[in-house]
C-alpha cells in the first residue's frame, strides 16, 4: 500500500457488497426490453442474501476487521447480518406468488427490499454514529416507498404518510443527538466517543445526557417502542404482509444491533440508561399486550404483539450488557423467525380476492388447510413463550438476564404480560381449531417458494427451542467484542 494513504479492510463491507451486487443485477434484470419475472428478480436476491449470509459465517472467527474504524466486520456485525439475511430472504421467497397478486411492478420491489436490507447490515456493523445514520436513512428510506406499495387504498397512502412524517421526526432527533454527542466531545467514532467519556466528570456533560437522550428517541421510534410506536399498527395494517414482516423483523434486528453498541460505549452513563431502558420496558410491554387484547384485525394485532416483544428485548437491555446483549441477540433471531412464519401464514391466505386480515376469516383453517394452521399454530406458540418452541428458551434467558441483575420487578412485570400475551394468540388458534367458518370460505395460494420459507422457520422455530446451545454460544461470543 502506498505510504500515507488508509489501509481498508475490505472483508467488514463483504456481506453488504454482495447484497448490493445482488440489488444491481435485478435493476439490470428489470431494465432488459421485456424485463424479468417476478420469479428471477426474487432468486436473485435470495441468492444474494444467502451469500452474504454464508460469507458472515465463513468470516466468522477471523480476525475482526474494521474499515477505517467507521465500521466493523466483528462477530457482533456478522451475527446481526445472518438474523437479517434470513429474514430478507423469507420475505423475497414468500414474495414470489404475493408480489404478482399486488399488481405492483416487481423490480422496485425487490430492489427496495434489497437496499433495505444492505441498510440493515450497516447499521448492525457501523461504529460511527454518522454511518450509522446514513444507514439508517438507506434503510428507513426505501421501508417508506414499500409502505405505500397500495397506491390505489386509502390506508396504503395513510400507512407511507405516517411512517416517513414521524420517522424524519425521529432522525431529526438521532442527527441531533450525534450533534451534541459531537460538541460534547470531539468526535462521532463510537470508540474514540467511549474514551472521551471514560474522563472523569466528561459522562455527566449535560450535552452528553441530552445527546444519549435523543439517540434514545431516535431508537425508540425505529424498535417502536413506546411512547414512540403510534406509526406501527397503521403501518402494518397499510402496508403488504410482505413488507410488515420486513419491518418487523430485519428493522428491528438492525435498530437493535446499533443500540447495543452505542449502549456499549456509553458504559459510564449506565446507570441512567438502565433506568430509563426499564421504564421503557414495562410501558413497551404493558401498552403493546393490552391493546392487542381488543384487536380483531390480525394485522394490528401482530403490530401490537411487536411492541411487546420490544419490551421484552428491551429488559435484556435494561440487566445490562453482559448478561443481557446475547441473550437479546437470541431473542432476536428467534422473534424474526416465528414472526416471518406468522406474517408468511396470512399473506397466504385471502377470502373473496382480499387478504385474510379479520379472526372471523380464520374460522374453521384447521379443517380446510390443515398444514398452514399446524405452522401457524408453531409460529403463535413460539411468540407466547410455550416450550418445545424457540420462544421460551428465549424468554427464559431474557427473564433470567433480568434477574441475575437483581430486577426482579421487572421480570415479574415481564412474565404477567406473557400470560396476558397468551390470551390474544391462543384466541387466534381457537378460531382456527373450534370455530365454525364464517361468510366465503378462506383459501390458501400456496407457492412453493412460500412453502420453503415456511417450512424453514417453522423447522428453525423447534429446532432452536430443542437444541439452542450452539446458537446461544454464538450469541455469547458475538457480543465479547462489545464488553472489551
Amino acid at each position: 500500500m502506498t505510504a500515507g494513504l488508509p489501509t481498508l479492510a475490505w472483508p467488514a463491507l463483504y456481506p453488504a457488497l454482495i447484497v448490493t451486487v445482488a440489488c444491481v443485477a435485478c435493476l439490470l434484470l428489470d431494465a432488459t426490453p421485456r424485463g424479468a419475472r417476478p420469479g428471477v428478480l426474487a432468486a436473485t436476491g435470495v441468492l444474494g442474501v444467502v451469500g452474504a449470509a454464508g460469507v458472515s459465517l465463513l468470516l466468522w472467527g477471523g480476525p475482526a476487521a474494521s474499515f477505517q474504524g467507521m465500521l466493523v466486520g466483528d462477530g457482533f456485525a456478522l451475527f446481526l447480518n445472518v438474523v437479517i439475511g434470513g429474514a430478507t430472504g423469507a420475505v423475497l421467497l414468500l414474495s414470489v406468488g404475493y408480489v404478482p397478486r399486488l399488481g405492483v411492478a416487481p423490480g422496485e420491489y425487490y430492489v427496495l427490499v434489497l437496499f433495505a436490507c444492505v441498510g440493515m447490515m450497516l447499521m448492525a456493523g457501523g461504529t460511527d454514529l454518522l454511518v450509522i445514520f446514513l444507514a439508517l436513512e438507506l434503510m428507513s428510506l426505501s421501508l417508506y416507498v414499500l409502505a405505500g406499495t397500495f397506491r390505489t387504498r386509502p390506508e396504503g397512502n395513510e400507512a407511507a404518510l405516517k411512517y416517513f412524517l414521524l420517522g424524519a421526526f425521529a432522525s431529526g432527533f438521532f442527527l441531533y443527538g450525534i450533534a451534541l454527542l459531537y460538541g460534547a466531545t470531539g468526535t462521532t467514532n463510537l470508540a474514540r466517543l467511549g474514551a472521551a467519556l471514560a474522563a472523569p466528570g466528561a459522562a455527566r456533560d449535560p450535552m452528553v445526557l441530552a445527546g444519549l437522550a435523543l439517540l434514545l428517541v431516535g431508537f425508540g421510534f425505529k424498535t417502536s417502542a413506546v411512547p414512540f410506536h403510534q406509526w406501527a399498527p397503521d403501518v402494518y395494517q397499510g402496508a403488504p404482509t410482505a413488507v410488515a414482516a420486513f419491518i418487523a423483523t430485519g428493522s428491528k434486528a438492525a435498530a437493535f444491533g446499533a443500540l447495543l453498541r452505542v449502549l456499549a460505549v456509553m458504559r459510564p452513563l449506565q446507570a441512567d440508561w438502565a433506568a430509563a431502558l426499564w421504564l421503557l420496558a414495562a410501558l413497551t410491554m404493558t401498552v403493546g399486550n393490552v391493546v392487542a387484547l381488543v384487536q380483531s384485525n390480525v394485522k394490528r394485532l401482530l403490530a401490537y404483539s411487536s411492541i411487546a416483544h420490544v419490551g421484552y428485548m428491551l429488559v435484556g437491555l435494561a440487566a445490562g450488557l453482559g448478561p443481557g446483549a446475547p441473550a437479546v441477540l437470541f431473542y432476536l433471531g428467534v422473534y424474526a423467525v416465528a414472526s416471518v412464519g406468522a406474517f408468511g401464514t396470512i399473506l397466504l391466505l385471502e377470502r373473496e380476492g382480499e387478504e385474510a386480515v379479520d379472526l372471523a376469516a380464520y374460522g374453521g383453517l384447521g379443517g380446510r388447510h390443515p398444514i398452514l394452521a399446524l405452522g401457524l399454530t408453531v409460529f403463535l406458540l413460539a411468540l407466547i413463550g410455550m416450550p418445545p418452541t424457540a420462544g421460551f428458551v428465549g424468554k427464559f434467558y431474557l427473564f433470567s438476564a433480568a434477574i441475575q441483575k437483581g430486577l426482579v420487578w421487572l421480570a415479574v412485570i415481564a412474565v404477567l404480560n406473557s400470560v396476558v400475551a397468551a390470551y390474544y394468540y391462543l384466541r387466534l388458534i381457537v378460531y382456527m381449531y373450534m370455530r365454525e367458518p364464517e361468510g366465503a370460505p378462506t383459501t390458501a395460494l400456496v407457492t412453493p417458494a412460500a412453502a420453503v420459507a415456511l417450512a424453514v422457520s417453522a423447522w428453525v422455530t423447534l429446532q432452536l427451542g430443542l437444541w439452542p446451545g450452539p446458537v446461544l454460544a454464538l450469541a455469547q461470543r458475538a457480543v465479547t467484542p462489545l464488553l472489551q
